[in-house]
């Protein structure tokens, strides 16, 4: 059991370090560098910008919390993407996530800044960086993909083979490929942009110029087809007006005479001809 001089002595101590803590000055005021300073000052500011509306706080949290913005988005750099519009879009979610959020619940502001910063980062590429709509689920397993295809490059020292990725991710082999091939949808290149491919100094060309032109000869070769079906219907007599009127060239009055029939016979059997041909044609096509 305690003496009574001991437990004098103890409750001396105690006050003594009770009167050494309210001695304390606010922790606004405290020296600056600990991370309760820190955390005491941007609460400070939120207050001040939420109770007063004041503008040069709000000012003052942007600059504090801008590094963690530009850090974020080049967490997502790409090499066709513009670190410059990431940076731009993770601002823009900054300056959301002052204005919503609530200093009274205590939460440090770090803890609500990142997952909305991440979220309009994402949804920046979901919405304006795929150059073909690509489902968002899918684009997240590229994003996935990606990342995990690059830490396991660092960490094997080579290109991870798809079984290992599908192990990494917890996913089929066939989700792997889908997401590798989605990747290749993110962006575009120009038909006009320049070859890369010809190993020669002059003028590349472009990609374009590789680009097959359409041939009107295949349209040629249909109705070649369904007109010999169509002539194969007809009788002889009718099939050879239609040579010497369309192959040869001659007019209706020297068909006449080289057949022996009048005219306004020639005429009538080639109109008839015609829509036989026509016909036959057309329902050998359909």
């Amino acid at each position: 059991m305690q003496s009574a001089t001991s437990k004098a002595t103890y409750r001396s101590r105690r006050r003594a370090c009770v009167d050494s803590v309210h001695r304390l000055p606010p922790l606004h005021l405290r020296s600056a560098g600990t991370p309760t300073t820190k955390r005491a000052e941007e609460q400070a500011l939120f207050i001040r910008l939420q109770n007063e509306g004041d503008v040069s706080a709000r000012a003052e949290l942007v600059e504090r919390f801008l590094p963690l913005a530009r850090k974020l988005a080049r967490r997502y750099e790409r090499a066709n993407e513009p670190v410059e519009d990431l940076v731009q879009v993770a601002s823009l979610a900054l300056l959301k996530a002052i204005d919503r959020f609530d200093a009274t619940r205590g939460d440090a502001f770090s803890s609500y800044a990142v997952p909305t910063i991440l979220g309009e980062l994402k949804r920046y590429f979901r919405n304006s960086g795929w150059a073909v709509h690509v489902p968002r689920g899918l684009q997240e397993r590229v994003l996935e993909v990606n990342n995990a295809m690059e830490e396991l490059s660092r960490s094997l020292g080579r290109s991870p083979s798809i079984q290992q990725l599908s192990l990494r991710l917890h996913l089929s082999a066939e989700e792997v490929l889908e997401a590798m091939e989605a990747g290749d949808a993110y962006s575009t290149t120009s038909l006009d942009a320049p070859r890369r491919d010809n190993g020669s100094d002059e003028d590349p060309g472009t990609i374009a110029d590789r680009l097959g032109a359409i041939d009107d000869r295949f349209d040629v070769i249909e109705e070649t087809a369904g007109l010999d079906r169509g002539l194969k219907a007809l009788p002889e007599r009718e099939r050879t007006i239609l040579f010497l009127r369309f192959a040869e060239g001659l007019t209706q009055g020297e068909i006449a005479e080289r057949i022996g029939i009048s005219q306004m016979h020639v005429s009538r059997l080639i109109r008839r001809a015609v829509e036989r041909v026509r016909v036959v044609s057309g329902a050998a096509d359909a």
